[in-house]
C-alpha cells in the first residue's frame, strides 16, 4: 500500500493533532498511566471519525474499492503508529535500552497488504531481535490493551527473529501471513533483518511445496463452500472466485519471483497486461462490495445473502432493466466477475507450471518428450495449442474445432491458446454463426459422450459458447432472485448437460434408476440435449420463459442441424419443461384424472420419456438437496402411469391390476403378517393403495392392526428413504382434523413437506405426513417424536390454543424476508372428475398449511387430500376439496368467498390479526 495514493489524508486522521492532543492529556495528568482513559477516548474518537469519512467516502464513489480498503489500512496505521509511541514514550519509557530491547511492529495478513474492509481483523505482529525482554513485554501488552479498548479484533503475535523463522517453516499459515509482512513503526533494522532471514532461510527451496500446498488449502476451501463461482449466496472473500483467490494467485508470484505489488506480474511473465487490468478490476469490485457489507452489517460479514443483494445493489447504483431488477443486474456483474477470477486462476497456474516445467531438474531433465501433432494442432503434455498468433484469425471456426478436439482425446488447451481463444472470441460473427462446419462441431460438443460439462464449461469461461449462442450469452453470469435455484442460469444449464451424460454412461443408476432404465430407449439423443440446453435460455427476458424459450428452440435447432421433427420435440419439451414436475408434486397421481390430462398434453411415449430425463436433469441441477427420494418416488409414479397409458390406450385399464399387483408386493414384504392386506387393508380405497408407496403401507397396515377399536392412533418415526420423518394419524374423520395436526405439527416445530389425507370405509382417517424441521432435516431423537405426538394429541383434544400459541412462535426463516411473494389462489375444476382443485401460492413459513386448512375448513370444506411444494422461499400448495355433501365447488361467489378467506390466510399479517 502506498499512503500517498490516499487523497486528503488528514481527512481522515490527523496524526499531528491527535499526538498533540495525547501530550496535552498526559501533561495534564501527570503521567501516561493517569491520563490512560482521556487517551483512549481520543483514539476511539479519531478512530470513529475515521471509519465515518471512509463511509461517506464510499458512499460517493460506490465502486471505488480499492481507495477505500487502502483509506482503512491506513487508518489503523496511523492510530497503532500513535499508541505505540505513547506507550514507549510516556508509559514505559526506557531512557538507555539494551540492544535486546528493540521491537518492531509488523502488519501481516490482509492488513499487511495494505488493504482492509471496515471491520476486517487486525493482524500484527511483534518482532524481537532475541526472546522479549521484560520491556518489551510491557510495551507489547500496553498496546494490545489499547487496541483492545478501541474493539478492535487483534490477531497478534511476538515472536523473536529465530521464532518467526521456525515457526514459519512449520506452519503454511504463519507463512502466508508473513509473506504479506510490512513495516509499520517501530525499529526499521530490525524489520529489514526479519524480512532478510524469512526469504532466505524459510522461502528459499521451498516454492514448489508452497504452490502445491497453497491450491490444495484454496482446493479445501472451495468444497467446503459450495465448490462453485456461482453459488447464490456467495462469499465475497473466501468463495470460489472471490477476493481469496485473487491473493493466492498474488501470494504464489511473490513467493517464487519476490513481486512486491500485484502489477510486477506482469513483469514476471505471469499475467498479460490485460489480465493485469482485469484483476485490478475484479479486486476492486469485490473490496467494494464487501467494504459495503461491512458498513451495512455494522460487523466482519463477507456473505452476500438474499437480504444484503438488494440493499448492496441500490448502495452501488445498479437499476433495473427491462426483465431484470437492480438486485438481478448487479449479481450477474458479481458473477461475471467471479468468472474472470476463474480465467486468470487457469491462465496463471498453467502459466506457472510452464514455468517450473522449464526449470530442469534431475538426471533425466535434458531428456523431454517432443510435441506431436494431431488434426492440424500441436499437443504437448497432454496440452492442444494453437499453431501461431493468427491461428484462429485465419479461420475463427477453430474457436469451436480446438474444444470439440480436446474433448474427443482427453487434453487440456494450453494457457497461451486459451489467451488467445480469450482474445480472439470476437471473430464469431454472423458468418461464423451461419456455417454447417461450426453448427455442427457445437452439436459434436454439446452431445459428446466423454465429459462435456467440462468442455463447456472451458467454452463458456472463454467467451465463445456466448458468442456462438447470443440467446446463451444473455443467461451469462444470470442469477435467479429466489431461494430455490443455487447457481447462475448458466452454470445451472451446464450442471444439466454434465448430468445427463453421467447418466448415458452408467454412472448414476443408483441415485437415477428410472433414468438410467430409459435413456438408451430415446430416439434422438440430439434433441435431448438441446432441450436441456435451451430449457432456461429466456430467463431474464420478462413474460414466460418456457414460451419465449420454445421460439429460441425453433429459430436455433436447424441452425444447428436438427431436422423438422426434432426441432418440433426440442421446442415441445422446451415450452413444457416444467409439466412433469408441475403434475408430480401438486397432483393427486392416484386421480386417473390427472393422468388423463398429463397424457392428453404429452402424446407420445418418447416425449414422455425425453420429458422425463429433462425433468430429472434439471431439479437435480439446480442445487445439493433439491432431488431427494420423495420427488424420485413422485416422478417414477407419474412416468409408469403415463407410460401404461399412453402404451394400452384405455383410459381407465389397468386400475384394478396395480391394485392387485401393489397389494400382492405388500403382502410379500409383510411376511408372516401378510393377511393384515386382506384384513384392516380391505378397509382402504383403491385411491389409498395407488397413492401410497409400499413401505409407507407396510407401516399403516400394522399401525390400524394394532390400533384395533382405538380412536385415536398416532406413529412417529424417522423415515431415511426421504430424509424425512413419517407421522401417521389414524383418528375418527371429522372436517377439522386435517387443520388441527397440521397445527400440532407446526407447534412441535415441524416443517411439512407433504401430507395424504384418505378416509377408509369405516370413516377413519388414516392420514400421512412428511415431516422436517425448518432446516430441512428429519426428527430423528426420541424426545423430538414424543413432542410430535403429544402436540398432535393436544391440538384434536382442544387441549392448546392453536391460533395464538403458533402465532407466537418465531419465525424460522428470515432470510425468506429478502423476498416479495404475492399470496396467490387458483381453482381448476377439470382436473378432477370429483373434486375441484385449490392451489395456493405464498411465501413459505411456519405454519403456512395450518392457516390454510383452518381456512379452508372455516369456508365448510372437506379436504381429501393436500399436496405441498416448496421452492425456496415460496410454497404451492394444493389442495383437492368438496363441500359438505361431497360435491365440486363451482358457484362463482362460492369461489370468490374462499379465496378471500385463503388470501387472508396467506398474507404476511394473517398470523397477528388472528392471534388478536
Amino acid at each position: 500500500m502506498s499512503a500517498s495514493r490516499i487523497p486528503n489524508q488528514r481527512a481522515i486522521v490527523d496524526r499531528r493533532a491527535l499526538t498533540d492532543a495525547i501530550g496535552e492529556a498526559v501533561a495534564e495528568k501527570g503521567s501516561g498511566a493517569a491520563a490512560r482513559q482521556r487517551v483512549v477516548e481520543l483514539l476511539r474518537a479519531t478512530l470513529a471519525a475515521g471509519r465515518t469519512e471512509i463511509a461517506r467516502r464510499l458512499a460517493d464513489k460506490p465502486s471505488a474499492g480499492h481507495d477505500v480498503a487502502e483509506a482503512q489500512a491506513f487508518l489503523i496505521d496511523q492510530i497503532v503508529r500513535i499508541i505505540h509511541d505513547h506507550v514507549v514514550g510516556d508509559v514505559y519509557r526506557a531512557s538507555n535500552r539494551s540492544s535486546g530491547e528493540r521491537l518492531t511492529i509488523m502488519a501481516v495478513g490482509g492488513y499487511g497488504r495494505g488493504e482492509m474492509a471496515p471491520h476486517s481483523d487486525l493482524d500484527i505482529a511483534f518482532l524481537t531481535p532475541i526472546k522479549a525482554t521484560a520491556w518489551c513485554e510491557q510495551v507489547i501488552e500496553a498496546i494490545l490493551y489499547f487496541l483492545w479498548d478501541l474493539g478492535l479484533k487483534v490477531g497478534h503475535s511476538s515472536r523473536s527473529l529465530s521464532e518467526m523463522v521456525r515457526m514459519c517453516r512449520s506452519d503454511l499459515t504463519i507463512r502466508t501471513a508473513m509473506l504479506e509482512g510490512r513495516y509499520v513503526w517501530g525499529d526499521q533494522p530490525l524489520y529489514e533483518e526479519g524480512t532478510r532471514r524469512f526469504w532466505a532461510e524459510v522461502v528459499a527451496g521451498t516454492e514448489r511445496q508452497f504452490v502445491a500446498e497453497k491450491l490444495a488449502e484454496r482446493n479445501d476451501r472451495h468444497k467446503r463452500l459450495g465448490d462453485s463461482r456461482y453459488v447464490v449466496e456467495p462469499n465475497v472473500k473466501e468463495g470460489k472466485g472471490g477476493l481469496r483467490d485473487l491473493h493466492t494467485l498474488y501470494w504464489i508470484g511473490k513467493y517464487i519471483h519476490k513481486v512486491r505489488d500485484v502489477s510486477e506480474l506482469v513483469t514476471v511473465g505471469l499475467l498479460s497486461q490485460d489480465e493485469y487490468r482485469a484483476f485490478r478490476r475484479a479486486e476492486s469490485f469485490f473490496w467494494a462490495v464487501r467494504c459495503h457489507l461491512h458498513t451495512i452489517t455494522n460487523r466482519a460479514e463477507d456473505r452476500l445473502t438474499f437480504d444484503l443483494q438488494r440493499e448492496v445493489a441500490l448502495r452501488m447504483n445498479f437499476s433495473d432493466r427491462p426483465g431484470k431488477s437492480p438486485v438481478e443486474r448487479f449479481m450477474q456483474y458479481f458473477f461475471l466477475q467471479a468468472k474472470v477470477v476463474g480465467n486468470l486462476t487457469g491462465l496463471f497456474l498453467a502459466q506457472l507450471d510452464e514455468q517450473f516445467a522449464k526449470q530442469p531438474r534431475g538426471l533425466l531433465a535434458g531428456f523431454r518428450a517432443r510435441p506431436r501433432m494431431v488434426k492440424g494442432y500441436r499437443v504437448f503434455g497432454g496440452k492442444i495449442q494453437a499453431l501461431g498468433d493468427d491461428w484462429f484469425e485465419q479461420d475463427p471456426v477453430r474457436l469451436l474445432e480446438i474444444f470439440v478436439i480436446a474433448d474427443s482425446e482427453g487434453l487440456e488447451i494450453h494457457p497461451e491458446t486459451m489467451r488467445l481463444v480469450g482474445r480472439d472470441a470476437r471473430l464469431i460473427n454472423g458468418d461464423t454463426r451461419k456455417d454447417p462446419r461450426a453448427n455442427a462441431l457445437f452439436l459434436d460438443l454439446l452431445t459428446s459422450r466423454k465429459d462435456p460439462e467440462t468442455v463447456l464449461r472451458w467454452l463458456n469461461e472463454a467467451g465463445v459458447f456466448g458468442r456462438f449462442i447470443p440467446d446463451f450469452g444473455r443467461v451469462n453470469a444470470q442469477m435467479q432472485f429466489d431461494m430455490y435455484h443455487h447457481y447462475t442460469v448458466d452454470e445451472h444449464t451446464i450442471r444439466a448437460i454434465g448430468l445427463l451424460a453421467r447418466i448415458e454412461k452408467g454412472e448414476l443408476k443408483a441415485d437415477h434408476p428410472l433414468a438410467h432404465a430409459i435413456v438408451h430407449k430415446i430416439q434422438s439423443r440430439r434433441a435431448l440435449y438441446c432441450a436441456v440446453l435451451l430449457h432456461d435460455i429466456a430467463k431474464g427476458r420478462g413474460g414466460d420463459h418456457s414460451v419465449l424459450g420454445a421460439e429460441i428452440a425453433r429459430r436455433l435447432c436447424p441452425r444447428l442441424g436438427l431436422d423438422t421433427a426434432e426441432t418440433d420435440l426440442v421446442a415441445w419439451l422446451v415450452r413444457y419443461h416444467l409439466l412433469l414436475s408441475a403434475t408430480a408434486q401438486k397432483r393427486d397421481l392416484a386421480d386417473w384424472k390427472t393422468i388423463s390430462d398429463f397424457v392428453e398434453q404429452v402424446q407420445s411415449i418418447e416425449r414422455l420419456r425425453q420429458l422425463t430425463l429433462l425433468t430429472i436433469v434439471d431439479i437435480r441441477a439446480v442445487g445439493p438437496g433439491t432431488w431427494n427420494s420423495w420427488k424420485r418416488q413422485l416422478i417414477g409414479e407419474l412416468y409408469h402411469a403415463a407410460e401404461e397409458r399412453l402404451r394400452l390406450g384405455h383410459v381407465r385399464h389397468g386400475r384394478e391390476e396395480r391394485v392387485a399387483a401393489k397389494k400382492a408386493r405388500v403382502a410379500e414384504r409383510m411376511g408372516n403378517q401378510a393377511a393384515l392386506v386382506e384384513g384392516v387393508g380391505s378397509q382402504l380405497v383403491d385411491a389409498y393403495w395407488i397413492a401410497e408407496p409400499e413401505d409407507i403401507i407396510v407401516m399403516n397396515l400394522e399401525q390400524l392392526a394394532a390400533a384395533g377399536a382405538a380412536p385415536l392412533t398416532i406413529a412417529t418415526e424417522y423415515y431415511a428413504a426421504r430424509g424425512a420423518t413419517l407421522v401417521t394419524v389414524v383418528a375418527a374423520d371429522h372436517p377439522g382434523l386435517f387443520y388441527r395436526i397440521a397445527g400440532g405439527i407446526h407447534l412441535a416445530g415441524g416443517n411439512i413437506i407433504d401430507a395424504r389425507i384418505h378416509t377408509a370405509k369405516n370413516g377413519m382417517a388414516v392420514d400421512n405426513f412428511l415431516v422436517q424441521d425448518p432446516l430441512g432435516r428429519p426428527f430423528m431423537e426420541d424426545s423430538q417424536l414424543a413432542r410430535i405426538k403429544s402436540t398432535i394429541e393436544d391440538a384434536l383434544a382442544n387441549r392448546v390454543k392453536l391460533v395464538p400459541q403458533l402465532a407466537a412462535r418465531p419465525l424460522a426463516r428470515p432470510r425468506a424476508d429478502a423476498f416479495e411473494v404475492r399470496p396467490r389462489v387458483e381453482f381448476d375444476n377439470k382436473a378432477s372428475n370429483r373434486f375441484t382443485v385449490v392451489e395456493v401460492n405464498a411465501r413459505d413459513r411456519p405454519a403456512l398449511l395450518n392457516r390454510l386448512a383452518r381456512a379452508l375448513f372455516e369456508a365448510r370444506l372437506m379436504v381429501h387430500s393436500a399436496h405441498i411444494a416448496t421452492y425456496g422461499e415460496r410454497a404451492a400448495d394444493t389442495f383437492y376439496v368438496t363441500d359438505l355433501l361431497g360435491e365440486k365447488i363451482d358457484a362463482a361467489p362460492r369461489l370468490k368467498a374462499v379465496e378471500k378467506k385463503l388470501l387472508e390466510a396467506a398474507s404476511e399479517d394473517s398470523v397477528e390479526v388472528e392471534a388478536a
